[in-house]
């Protein structure tokens, strides 16, 4: 494995975006309203192109100190089931801007907690998605678990609900860390869910974990890892920690004091990638994992990987189509985005208005950088020719030559590669493509590494 010192981490460990979309999200417009998004819709509504569909559904029944997602704390089920009159009407909204049914490639539910809805509003909101979308042969519907809420007979009402592939918040196994993050979860009830899943016929399972959490160590997480490659998962994604309680108050109820430190934390994902890597995962990106014969693995030998809101994905549709608060969409050329408020999103509903509260529309410099750093994201390499339209006179390799000599990455007959030494600072190798690059401090993103 290559040698990494604190100083060379010291050197490249900074903010940055993590790429799920370029240009990142903190560079997009307030001025890109709903006539834009309507603007875009109509330009998708001319084609027949199919879609990704996207539904975020924020509640959840606690709140975890570690969270950082867009969620809202609520017992009551009237709470959601007037959230899913709201989707009702978004989803009526756009579909009358797109004139008629449209072909879905991908259904995904995130959260929050999705599966904390009730069951006859899963079915509903089942039944509303329907109305708009055509699933294609192989479409895949997929949905986020908290493990806490969920059981046997969940996992078999949503087999049936027609989801196959689940994706199970797992983040740390051991009773100390969970402790300290705020998710108290026994090991007793991953294992029965995912054998129910395995029994149910799941097509995909997938862990979320996440290194860089309070208490932490090497020893701690060495179980975990260990302890879900015996329940073997088709697909693991390891996350990195972002500590910003100053966006989100609930993280002020962690001990920072109990994080561990740059080195150490960068140690943890490397013991992860190592152990993964011994037991068979292939490591796919920036942080995923899958078993050899997964879809994501056979994706990228085939060139079908890609990036985007939803993470690594096998060959997605072209456009994505966002529904609920917060939710993030990709559409003939443009981003948008959903109210992250719930009450402001609602009321935007009532009113009769597509809910957008920012956009951007790419322009053509922005499309050939955001191609480049897919392509770098994806397979760890990029032709030439990818860079040549970024550069306007001299020499194209210009911005990554200081990566060259620190080993991060080889110049070859036509193309550039990612050394496994620069695949431990591939958001940094992007960001040598980002127009949009701040002064550190400008921007508040997660560290790099």
């Amino acid at each position: 494995m290559p040698s990494i010192t604190p100083e060379l981490l010291d050197r490249y460990d900074r903010p940055g975006p993590r790429y799920t979309s370029y240009p990142p999200i903190p560079h997009w417009s307030e001025r890109f309203g709903e006539p834009e998004y309507r603007g875009a819709l109509a330009e998708l509504a001319a084609g027949e192109d199919p879609v990704a569909v996207y539904v975020h559904l924020p509640f959840c029944v606690e709140r975890c100190w570690y969270c950082g997602c867009n969620a809202t704390v609520t017992p009551h089920g009237e709470v959601q089931r007037a959230y899913v009159d709201r989707l009702e009407r978004e989803l009526a909204m756009v579909g009358s801007s797109l004139g008629g049914r449209r072909v879905a490639r991908q259904i995904h539910w995130g959260g929050g907690t999705p599966n904390y809805l009730p069951a006859g509003d899963i079915d509903r909101l089942l039944e509303l998605l329907g109305r708009h979308f055509d699933l294609a042969p192989g479409a895949e519907l997929s949905i986020e678990i908290d493990p806490r809420v969920s059981s046997p007979a969940q996992l078999e009402f949503l087999r049936r609900g027609g989801f196959q592939r689940v994706s199970f918040g797992v983040q740390d196994l051991d009773p100390g860390v969970q402790a300290a993050m705020g998710r108290l979860q026994p090991e007793a009830i991953l294992r029965e869910l995912h054998v129910a899943g395995r029994g149910l016929g799941f097509h995909s399972i997938n862990y979320d974990l996440v290194y860089g959490l309070p208490g932490q160590t090497p020893e701690t997480f060495r179980r975990t890892i260990e302890t879900v490659i015996e329940l073997g998962p088709d697909r693991i994604a390891c996350f990195g920690y972002a500590h910003v309680p100053w966006a989100r108050a609930n993280q002020r109820r962690i001990d920072a004091t109990l994080l561990p430190g740059r080195y150490a934390r960068f140690e943890l994902f490397r013991l992860a990638v190592e152990t993964l890597a011994g037991a068979g995962y292939r490591w796919i990106g920036l942080d995923h994992f899958a078993r050899p014969a997964d879809e994501l693995s056979v994706a990228l030998a085939e060139g079908r990987l890609r990036r985007n809101f939803m993470g690594y994905l096998p060959d997605p549709a072209p456009h994505l189509l966002a529904f609920g608060t917060s939710g993030i969409g990709d559409v003939a050329g443009r981003f948008v985005q959903n109210d992250p408020g719930l009450g402001r999103y609602q009321r935007g509903i009532d009113a009769g208005r597509l809910p957008v509260v920012k956009g951007h529309l790419l322009s053509a410099d922005d499309r050939v950088r955001r191609r480049a750093i897919e392509r770098l994201m994806c397979t760890l390499e990029l032709p030439y020719d990818l860079l040549l339209p970024l550069a306007s006179a001299g020499d194209p390799l210009e911005p990554f030559r200081p990566f060259a000599d620190e080993g991060f990455v080889a110049f070859g007959q036509g193309r550039l590669s990612v050394t496994p030494l620069g695949r431990y600072f591939l958001r940094n190798l992007c960001m040598a493509l980002d127009a949009y690059v701040v002064p550190e401090g400008m921007q508040r993103f997660s560290r790099t590494v």
